[in-house]
């Protein structure tokens, strides 16, 4: 069934970890196995954020090399970020597989990538100038508590929680997804494409690499290809409805804008509220709600419709 939702402030910055672990919190009933945030905070000249694992949770309980090996491992990327030219300006480790750096880079992004996963167990989960993605398995709560996300301050936001239904429980098939290899592109997605494979191995010949079997991931990969062809985000996002077939209602963030597309049967429920101070959009009213409690007037987008907000 799943949740997805997405905030965006007009103009200013907000609390954001902690209104978007409401909303989806509130929609927990939707997708109990995992919970995954996209969250933008106000970009630094000459800091690139970096949010990578290496390890699953579920691997903790594999015994204690498991400990010795993510150690390992980590000091490994270290060691790769400065081969590669890299200065570490911070590096705070989330939960003993998951960690926070924010570094000195002004290289190629796919070199930089493709360098740090050639690590065992390794897995970037974002590269971006504002972007730091979160995903766990646990709910709202739980995950915005291990990751300290009620601290975080930002401009907008987007996350999902999954029930698992073709795929494993696991960190790598939780949303959002991060665009591999472009800065700050983030997906969340309810619904199924049914010409993912084929759309997927085009994307491949083109360059691009998947870390999932999801069909999530090709939708934020989809943007990104049409991004970095000089297409703008809105009408990558009307091209996405005519090119990806299915039923499907999905949130696009980049650095600084918020996007959502309905398919032209519009099967997948979508809540939207415009209001001065922002805009919040989610899969039930009752998570705007949590961010909006006062009385709010909120609509259904149409079938087949696109938009975009921006900060």
């Amino acid at each position: 069934m799943c949740g997805i939702a997405g905030i965006i402030h007009r103009g200013t910055v907000g609390d954001i970890g902690k209104e978007m672990t409401g909303m989806l919190q509130s929609m927990k009933h939707r997708g109990p196995d995992s919970t995954g945030f996209a969250v933008y905070g106000t970009p630094k000249q000459g800091q690139v954020v970096i949010r990578f694992k290496v390890a699953e949770k579920e691997d903790l309980a594999t015994g204690f090399e498991i400990h010795d090996q993510i150690k390992i491992r980590r000091s490994e990327v270290d060691e790769r970020i400065n081969t590669l030219g890299g200065n570490i300006i911070e590096a705070q480790q989330a939960t003993e597989y998951a960690f926070l750096y924010k570094i000195g880079y002004s290289g190629d992004l796919r070199k930089f990538a493709d360098y740090i996963e050639e690590i065992e167990g390794a897995e970037i989960l974002s590269i971006g100038d504002a972007l730091e993605l979160i995903k766990d398995l646990g709910d709202a709560n739980q995950v915005s508590d291990e990751y300290q996300l009620g601290q975080f301050v930002g401009t907008h936001a987007i996350g999902h929680v999954r029930m698992a239904t073709e795929s494993d429980v696991d960190i790598c098939s939780a949303h959002p997804y991060w665009a591999y290899p472009f800065s700050d592109i983030s997906v969340v997605h309810n619904g199924q494409l049914t010409n993912y494979w084929s759309k997927r191995r085009e994307l491949e010949r083109r360059g691009h690499r998947f870390v999932s079997d999801c069909d999530s991931e090709l939708i934020a990969v989809y943007i990104a290809d049409k991004i970095n062809q000089d297409t703008s985000l809105e009408k990558a996002m009307w091209n996405s409805i005519d090119e990806l077939d299915g039923v499907f209602t999905y949130l696009v963030a980049t650095s600084d804008s918020l996007g959502m597309a309905k398919d032209v049967m519009a099967a997948k429920p979508m809540v939207l509220y415009e209001g001065e101070m922002g805009i919040a959009l989610a899969s039930e009213e009752v998570a705007i709600r949590t961010v909006f409690p006062h009385e709010i007037d909120t609509v259904d987008p149409y079938a087949g419709e696109v938009r975009v907000w921006q900060n």
